[in-house]
Parts: C-alpha cells; structure tokens; sequence
C-alpha cells in the first residue's frame, strides 16, 4: 500500500447528475492544476474520469473524458504562477496543442512538453485517454539548458520512447503497491529519459550533456570547496539543475558529489600546507578554513587520501 506523502486519487463524473458534470469537471481538474479556462463540446452530459498519483514532487494523472479545450491566459499566469512543466501523452484520441507560434498534433505515442509558465491552448478530441506527468521545472530547465521545450514531439513509440512509455504505464499498473519513495525514483528516470529525447542525445547517459555538467560542478566544487555548507544539494540549487543530473554526470566520471567535495577540499589543504603564509594556522584552523567540521575529521580523511597527518605533511614539507 501506498505510504508517506504518496496519494493515489480516482474521480468520475458519474458520481454527479448529467447537467452538472461539467462543472464538477472544472473544479475538479483545477483543484490540482493551475488555473484555467475550459470549453466544453458540450454541457448537458459531460463524461470524464481521473486516476490520480502524486507527491509533493510529481504528479501523474491518466484521464479520460469528451470533447474540450483548455487554454491558459497571461492574466492566469499572472494570477496562478506555475513554472512547472506537463509531459502530455495520448493513449487514445487526439490532442492539438498550441503555444509560443508552435503546434503540436498529438496522436497516441507521439508525447510533448509544454510549460505552464507560458499561454496555450489544448484542443482534445472526444473519447481521448492520456497521461499528464507534471515535472518541477528545475528538472528540466538546467539539463535542457535553459531551453524551452515547449510543443516538442516526442516519439514514445519506439527506442528509448518506448521506455518511457512503458515506465508510466508501469506507474500506473502498480499504482496501488508503490511508496513515496518508489514513485519519485521512477518518475526521475523517466525525465532524465525525456531530456535525452529532448536534446537529441539518446546515448547511454546522454554523454554530451553529462560532460557538460561534469564541466561546470567541477569548477563549482572548486571555486566554493572551503564552503562548509557545500553539498550536492546546494550545488544543484545554485546550478539551476537536478541533484540526479550531477550525479549522473560525476558517476560518469567515476565519483560522486560527496566524494568531490571532500577531493577539492583535501586538496586546498594540501595546498595550504606547503604554503609559507599559512604557516601561522593550526591545524584546526585549516579544517575549519577549508569546510571540515573539525581537526579531527580532516585528518582521519587526509591520512586515508596522502598516507600522513596533516601535522606530517607540513612538517616534511619544512624539511626539504
């Protein structure tokens, strides 16, 4: 069963009377998405349902329904901020999408991405079924650099497609048995899918853009190393990307954010050591210097990295 902050959710217009349908399917849908206008094919009998998964992270909703179309306005956004982004993927039906000068004709298989942050329009045909993946926009916007990705046909028909295709319906299918946890795991690998789609790089671990990362947390760590507050984390809020994207960048290269860090700051220390105007600072001093909680963790990691205490280390240094 679903546990921690994980909620799986199921609504239906059946459960209200033919004429009021389509304004429970309004306040329905804007009760969890930001706000919008709807237009109805028609009133009288309006028919849709809702399975709904989320956390405070991701949100997944298969829905089917009839005929509508939902168009956001710059005054909505003015009013309703979101900056977050929808994978839209029809299962069944057709969905024309339009934002920004660009249409998307969406048939079942073909995905795209469209942000909230920015007017549409979202004409659906009648009888369509489709999955909504609601993405936090730092997932995207610093491994697509910054790029809009708005109304990007997406091929989830075949190749790595196919993989993200068949992970959302897995998310679905198990919908009932996932945790908190689970859920936002899956739901991560599946946006690092998306921006290798998006980008072009389908290789394993999207490799150009992985060094690209690579480039830039290096000289992060580098330049911020006696940081005591420096951690994956932070450096991922600062960079404008995902946590998972710089791990991913840095297990390419064979370490880890954790593992950097402490390299960097080692290093700045050694440094230090057998520089002439750091003489004067205790050993302590240092740790502290260069982000260590303390003397003593400092040096049980410089010994295990150089083989010798600090106090060694400066003290051989003097003597050559």
């Amino acid at each position: 069963m679903p546990t921690g902050n994980y909620l799986v959710e199921a609504r239906s217009t059946d459960a209200v009377e033919p004429a009021e349908r389509a304004d429970f399917w309004s306040e329905h849908i804007g009760s969890y998405q930001s706000r919008m206008d709807y237009r109805y094919a028609r009133t009288d009998d309006f028919r849709g349902e809702t399975i709904r998964q989320h956390t405070g992270t991701y949100q997944l909703v298969r829905f089917r329904s009839d005929g509508i179309e939902y168009s956001r306005t710059a005054r909505q956004i003015r009013e309703d901020p979101d900056g977050d982004y929808r994978l839209l993927l029809p299962l069944t039906g057709r969905i024309v999408l339009r934002q920004d000068g660009q249409e998307a004709r969406l048939t079942p298989g073909t995905g795209t991405l469209v942000s909230f942050a920015s007017p549409f329009q979202c004409l659906q045909a009648p009888s369509t079924q489709a999955f909504v993946l609601t993405i936090p926009a730092r997932e995207l916007d610093g491994p697509l650099n910054r790029r809009s990705p708005l109304a990007t046909g997406l091929d989830l028909n075949r190749g790595l497609g196919r993989v993200v295709r068949s992970m959302l319906d897995g998310l679905h299918a198990e919908r009932d048995e996932l945790t908190d946890a689970q859920f936002d795991a899956v739901s991560d690998r599946v946006v690092e899918l998306l921006c290798m789609l998006a980008t072009g790089d389908d290789r394993p671990g999207g490799t150009r853009h992985l060094s690209d990362v690579e480039t830039v947390v290096r000289r992060h760590v580098r330049e911020n190393a006696a940081d005591p507050g420096l951690t994956g984390t932070s450096m991922a809020r600062s960079l404008g990307w995902s946590l998972r994207q710089i791990q991913l960048a840095l297990q390419r290269a064979g370490t880890t954010p954790r593992d950097l860090i402490r390299e960097e700051r080692l290093r700045l220390v050694r440094e230090r050591l057998r520089c002439g105007d750091c003489e004067h600072l205790t050993i302590t001093d240092l740790a502290h210097a260069s982000g260590f909680s303390s003397a003593s963790a400092l040096s049980t990691a410089f010994r295990q990295r150089f083989g010798v205490s600090p106090r060694e280390m400066r003290n051989g240094v003097r003597g050559t």
